[in-house]
């Protein structure tokens, strides 16, 4: 499965998105990786745990860096959710 963002394409953002909500399965969201502090990461919910933690995967499954690699990713890391892709 090909990537849904290309390179450089711009997106807009919910940071609010998860105040009062966890997220839901199919949603894309931006999160900080869990190993790699400052790196922000674009990534599908695939399911969410009842402790809130969420499954993150890449819509590119062969190439991607994801929740198969580095685990659950913790609500608090969830930033918000993309709303919009931009051409």
């Amino acid at each position: 499965m090909l990537p849904t963002l290309k390179p450089q394409q711009e997106t807009l953002i919910d940071p609010r998105a998860y105040k009062h909500t966890h997220p839901f399965p199919g949603d894309v969201v931006i999160a900080d990786h869990p190993q790699q502090p400052g790196l922000r990461i674009v990534k599908r919910v695939l399911f969410v745990e009842s402790d809130g933690r969420c499954y993150l995967q890449g819509d590119n499954k062969l190439e991607s860096n994801d929740s198969r690699q580095f685990g659950l990713v913790p609500l608090n890391k969830i930033r918000g959710k993309i709303c919009c892709l931009l051409p």
